[in-house]
């Protein structure tokens, strides 16, 4: 296991390597020039007024008249060492404004996915034994209105806090699949031996058929935890809560790609790292798994 944990981790480097080199690229096509934005004040109405070699002048003093493949270099460099570099529009390191955000973002996160997952798996398991009759018909119903609902939708209508309106659509999913792996597992012979030794239902239930459910609804979670980031930027600009999101859509907004960039990292690590835990979670689950 710790062989395979740290072939994982070196892999991580060409995969954020190749992160980098994507985002590096997609700032540098985007139409619109930083320096001209910064004296504007994001003001178009203002172009007209700008000197050019105030602009020229600028864009030296930020760097962004050098060849893109030195800029890139710098920047890895920069990374390397634990400096993501200075915001170009408010001139602050990104690491410090990123740090007390990103806690924020990661908070609300977990906290959606817990309660999706605290809410899913028993609604799930309730679908699976009573399938076919009215809670089952109820479980699925729910199941299908809230992934079939937009995030964005759900924090409009409801206009409750926000790890609610991220949690439900995680909630419907996992639901869904939950009642897909216990009927899978309900049907097998260790469960019909368990019933047979005369182990009451909730028993059979907890102490056999669930841990071998857990697997695809562990997968499922992981998965939706990532897209679930990039939900959480929706749901922070709608409720104007100060996470990365927010912090992202500003720096789209002034065209700040230092900031972009950092926080498309960061996001790509924290998947990467999350598809690590859920892979040795596996390990844990079922000891049939190994790594080598």
């Amino acid at each position: 296991m710790t062989t395979y944990i740290i072939r994982r981790l070196l892999l991580f480097i060409p995969t954020i390597l190749i992160v980098t080199i994507i985002i590096f690229l997609l700032m540098w096509i985007v139409p619109g020039d930083t320096a001209m934005l910064i004296l504007t004040g994001n003001d178009p109405n203002e172009g007209g007024r700008v000197n050019l070699a105030d602009v020229e002048r600028l864009r030296e003093e930020l760097g962004l008249n050098q060849p893109v493949h030195v800029q890139y270099g710098d920047w890895i460099w920069n990374m390397v060492r634990g400096d993501l570099g200075e915001s170009l529009w408010y001139q602050t390191p990104v690491v410090d404004e990123l740090g007390d955000r990103f806690l924020t973002t990661i908070q609300l996160a977990v906290m959606g996915i817990l309660m999706a997952f605290v809410v899913a798996v028993p609604l799930g398991i309730l679908s699976a034994v009573k399938q076919d009759t009215l809670p089952d018909y109820m479980s699925r119903i729910f199941a299908l209105l809230g992934i079939a609902m937009p995030t964005f939708l759900i924090a409009i209508i409801q206009m409750v806090f926000p790890a609610l309106a991220i949690a439900l659509h995680d909630l419907a999913f996992t639901a869904r699949v939950t009642r897909s792996s216990m009927l899978e597992v309900m049907r097998d012979d260790y469960v019909r031996t368990a019933r047979a030794k005369g182990l009451t239902e909730l028993m059979v239930i907890a102490r056999h058929a669930l841990k071998n459910a857990l697997l695809p609804i562990i997968t499922v979670s992981g998965y939706q935890f990532g897209r679930l980031l990039g939900r959480v930027i929706i749901v922070e600009v709608i409720f104007l809560v100060p996470g990365v999101g927010t912090m992202l859509i500003d720096a789209i907004h002034h065209r700040d790609f230092v900031v972009i960039q950092a926080v498309v990292v960061l996001v790509a690590a924290v998947v990467m790292f999350l598809n690590l835990v859920i892979d040795i979670v596996y390990g844990v689950l079922d000891p049939r798994i190994r790594y080598q």
